[in-house]
């Protein structure tokens, strides 16, 4: 069973920076995507970016480019997000997901980690 686990969050300034991480387990996770969603109060959740993990073939949403880097460690399983000058409109629920290469839709869920940004 794929498991993850995030941590990482915390409160920040405005342009401060973070560093989130996604522990997965109960896989070998060379055919998988891992990607980071978040989710504000009251929104609907959005994809934030992601990360082939055979290739390290990176994507990312339009408001966080050039700001976030999504990357990963192959021995320790871990993938990790990178964000640097965040704004209080980073602020919410971020979460871990994985899917296979030929699924559509992200299977497997963490449980989130709160961020949140102070202006």
């Amino acid at each position: 069973q794929v498991q993850l686990v995030e941590s990482g969050g915390g409160l920040v300034q405005a342009g401060g920076s973070l560093r989130l991480s996604c522990a997965a387990s109960g896989q070998t996770f060379s055919n998988y995507y891992m990607g980071w969603f978040r989710q504000a109060a009251g929104k609907e959740r959005e994809f934030v970016a992601s990360i082939r993990w055979i290739t390290r073939t990176t994507n990312y949403a339009d408001s966080v480019k050039g700001r976030f880097t999504i990357s990963r460690d192959n021995a320790k399983n871990t993938v990790f997000l990178q964000m640097n000058s965040l704004q209080p409109e980073d602020t919410a629920v971020y979460y871990c997901a994985t899917r296979t290469e030929w699924q559509q839709k992200y299977e497997y869920w963490g449980q989130g980690t709160q961020v949140t940004v102070s202006s």
